[in-house]
């Protein structure tokens, strides 16, 4: 048997919209999209049309070949395919604002690099039950939210406010400008996590299990610690790692409290 390198999971046709002047029709709606697959080589006039209409919004493009869109659907796609994003996004710029002004201490969990769909869900789930007040992911780089994701998160991705970002070097800068202490999950240190104040407020930043977080998005953190590993496996599943680090700022809120 021949495999397919384009193989992939199909999503329901509810979940994506095809065709140029579809998806032209649905950005002016003001539908949000969650990414676009354009075939790799269009150049036609209206193709053209349509990269500018998305390069005004915060949509990731990627460039594929046609193979790639055919697994998507049997339709006539015309060499476009949007996926429909099943949330609204909240802009980090108004969110850390309105927390101050409702007297929080802002706790937040930002994700540098977590594409897999499981894991980002499972974050989310913990940031709901523990109370984190957002979620900040970046445009490219990152897990789709989609029906998997959403079914992983059980059902948090609905209620945890998430922040898109076009560049998360910025967003780092944007969240320290705000007061806020940004505490990176990094085995370069020999800090432990339980050592850092994450009463003030806080951004916690997670990377991916492969490359850790970007070097030069750590280089914005105000502080690097790390996780205690005393076996022979030297790293926890992200999902698991996040959750030790939410819950140990969660400790330190409520002994604060009493």
């Amino acid at each position: 048997m021949v495999s397919n390198k384009y193989s992939t999971r199909r999503p329901k046709e509810k979940e994506m919209i095809f065709g140029i002047r579809a998806v032209m029709e649905a950005i002016d709606a003001g539908k949000v999209l969650d990414k676009v697959l354009l075939r790799r080589d269009m150049s036609s006039a209206i193709g053209r049309e349509l990269v500018r209409k998305l390069e005004g919004t915060a949509t990731p493009i990627q460039r594929v070949p046609v193979e790639k869109l055919n697994q998507f659907t049997d339709k006539n796609h015309q060499g476009v395919i949007a996926f429909l994003s099943p949330i609204e996004f909240t802009p980090l710029d108004s969110l850390v604002p309105a927390l101050y002004d409702e007297g929080k201490v802002p706790l937040l969990m930002l994700l540098d690099g977590v594409t897999d769909v499981r894991n980002f869900g499972a974050i989310a789930r913990t940031c709901v039950c523990a109370g984190v007040h957002a979620l900040i992911i970046g445009t490219r780089g990152s897990a789709a939210i989609n029906g998997d994701a959403i079914k992983a998160s059980a059902g948090a991705l609905h209620t945890l406010p998430i922040c898109k970002v076009e560049n998360l070097q910025n967003a780092i800068q944007y969240l320290r400008e705000s007061g806020l202490r940004i505490v990176a999950a990094t085995e370069h240190t020999e800090r432990n996590y339980t050592e850092v104040d994450m009463t003030l407020p806080t951004c916690i930043v997670m990377g991916s299990e492969e490359k850790g977080i970007y070097e030069e998005n750590l280089k914005l953190c105000t502080d690097r610690v790390r996780l205690p590993m005393t076996g022979v496996i030297e790293s926890l599943n992200v999902g698991v790692a996040a959750g030790v680090f939410i819950y140990e700022a969660v400790r330190q809120r409520n002994r604060q409290s009493k």
